[in-house]
């Protein structure tokens, strides 16, 4: 077995003890989901707007159509997956402001010469795992406040077993009430182009901080 496999067998184990799954006595697996196990959505919100700006650069990323929103299947081998594309793009990407690289104070975009900010790491993993077979609507573009309070992005993986975390700023793919932020608003599951505020970071300032 990979180091890969064990490691995400063990991230599955965790996922279910922490997100309300069971077991009974007789040892079959009882699924019942906890409602900590998902974001709550509370209304429609604001895209921020370095998505209109990179939708405007880039329509082509952006002509979607609205779809069913779904979860994907999660399994030792799919989150294996998820932590293995995490850890390869945050080795491969050197964290860099948009001030240093572009000269502008925000600019949602690719990473450039193995270089970019948060959104940057995002909307690559998100476009790596679409590739990859993954739904577009279970991968979300989530606004959050990080530990230190500062705006932050990372990559929502809506799933049957809860909702987790990619981010830069952690190579461990963590179910997202375990990463410490305050989630604030994310994209829609049934259009990209939508965007929802979330129920843990229902506030002006949090608000503020995602332009």
């Amino acid at each position: 077995m990979s180091n890969f496999f064990k490691k995400g067998a063990i991230y599955i184990l965790f996922g279910l003890v922490t997100s309300g799954f069971t077991m009974d006595v007789a040892g079959a697996q009882s699924v019942k989901l906890a409602s900590a196990s998902s974001m709550e959505v509370i209304s429609s919100a604001k895209a921020p707007m370095g998505w209109l700006q990179f939708c405007k650069a880039q329509p082509e990323e952006c002509a979607t159509k609205p779809m069913k929103p779904v979860k994907a299947k999660l399994s030792a081998a799919r989150i294996a997956e998820l932590d293995r594309v995490n850890r390869r793009i945050n080795a491969e990407i050197a964290p860099v402001t948009d001030q240093e690289l572009y000269g502008v104070e925000e600019l949602w975009t690719y990473p450039s010469e193995a270089k970019g900010d948060c959104e940057d790491y995002v909307l690559l993993k998100r476009r790596t795992l679409i590739e990859a077979g993954w739904p577009r609507q279970a991968l979300l573009i989530t606004v959050v406040r990080d530990l230190k309070g500062d705006g932050h992005a990372v990559l929502t993986v809506v799933t049957d077993r809860g909702d987790y975390a990619l981010d830069n700023q952690a190579d461990d793919v963590k179910p997202w009430f375990e990463t410490g932020y305050t989630f604030v608003k994310r994209q829609s599951q049934s259009d990209p182009n939508q965007w929802v505020l979330l129920g843990d970071g229902v506030n002006p300032i949090g608000v503020a901080a995602a332009p």
